[in-house]
């Protein structure tokens, strides 16, 4: 079983930085796939970064490209998520999200959750 929290949301200015972390409580961390996902209100949950498991391969949605950062520590089970230049626009519940496989864009190939960590950003 596979436990993540997520910590780190809050209200920023936009423009401003938030750090967001998902501590793993798992057996071998190193054997999944990470991701960050996000939900704003009324709408679906989105992809937003992933990372492979050796933490040499990253993918983020093109929204986020240049001002996100998706990291993993596998010594201390952790992955974060450095978000700067924050925009109203992401403002959202952000989760964290494990997997064995692959890596995968759709929340649907995910097993594992946190229980997320709010993100507003004021205009």
């Amino acid at each position: 079983q596979v436990q993540l929290v997520e910590s780190g949301g809050g209200l920023v200015p936009a423009g401003g930085s938030l750090r967001l972390s998902c501590a793993a409580s798992v057996g071998t961390f190193s054997n999944y796939y990470m991701g960050w996902f996000r939900q704003a209100p009324g709408k679906e949950r989105e992809f937003v970064a992933t990372i492979s498991r050796d933490g040499t391969v990253t993918y983020y949605t093109d929204s986020v490209k240049g001002r996100f950062t998706i990291s993993r520590d596998n010594a201390k089970n952790t992955v974060d998520l450095q978000m700067n230049q924050l925009k109203p626009e992401d403002t959202a519940v952000y989760y964290c999200a494990a997997r064995r496989g692959g890596t995968s864009f759709q929340s649907v190939d995910y097993n594992y959750w946190g229980q997320g960590t709010q993100v507003t950003v004021s205009s």
